[in-house]
């Protein structure tokens, strides 16, 4: 077999060829594809089923009353309470009951409550998977489900909720807190819609009339972690 033959590269044309690799190096990792983000998860606003279910959430945790937590306890209704820390710091021993004695579970609504649309990827992360850590460190279970303060929320926040470990994110069909005095309408609820309350002054009294409201449409509250699917 003939051997093959090397020429010599002259060693001024190595150097010449030395800044050219390093160039084509510099543009192949500017070109490089980029680290994968998560997949963003769905926005919930209602639960497509026929299963005759209606979904109570309840947000802040500020007030902690005890008429609310006799009724979600007495009626065994499957809340999801989406909790900010700073509410439940100086009294966790609330919520643990409701946690301990009932099936209302907890969510995360980030930590200080900011429209994070106007935070950056950074800060929105912050505010989420903070949340996330002091929900799981409190009360051993960590939130599957982001609710974004005043509804809002924008591409960031869909894949910042799937990299905090949360599957959906959930806003409302109807918001049926009272607010200054004022009572919206109750509606004719249908299988699968999301009650928004809050722990206000009349949280005890909203969720009253949101549980008659669900009777009236023959509906039985129903825990909303297990109708979203993963």
């Amino acid at each position: 077999m003939p051997r093959l033959r090397l020429r010599r590269v002259p060693r001024a044309a190595l150097a010449a060829l030395v800044p050219l690799a390093l160039l084509g190096a510099v543009a192949g990792s500017a070109h490089a594809a980029p680290a994968a983000w998560p997949e963003p998860v769905p926005v919930v606003s209602r639960v497509e089923t026929t299963d005759p279910v209606v979904f109570i959430t309840l947000d802040d945790g500020w007030n902690h009353d005890p008429a609310a937590a006799r009724l979600l306890l007495d009626r065994r209704v499957p809340a999801s309470l989406f909790l900010l820390p700073g509410a439940y710091a100086y009294d966790s021993g609330y919520f643990r009951t409701l946690l301990d004695q009932g099936p209302s579970r907890v969510e995360n609504h980030t930590v200080d409550h900011p429209d994070l649309t106007a935070l950056d990827a950074e800060g929105q992360r912050a505010q989420v998977c903070g949340a996330r850590d002091r929900h799981l460190a409190r009360f051993g279970d960590g939130p599957r489900l982001l609710r974004p303060p005043y509804g809002t929320y924008d591409a960031t926040t869909r894949t910042t909720a799937r990299a905090c470990g949360a599957k959906a994110l959930v806003t409302w069909t109807y918001d049926l807190t009272t607010w200054g005095g004022w009572t919206p309408p109750t509606p004719a609820l249908e299988p699968g819609d999301i009650i928004l309350l809050h722990f206000n002054e009349t949280v005890a009294q909203d969720l009253e009339r949101a549980l008659d409201a669900a009777r009236t449409a023959g509906l039985t509250p129903a825990p909303l972690r297990d109708y979203v699917p993963e």
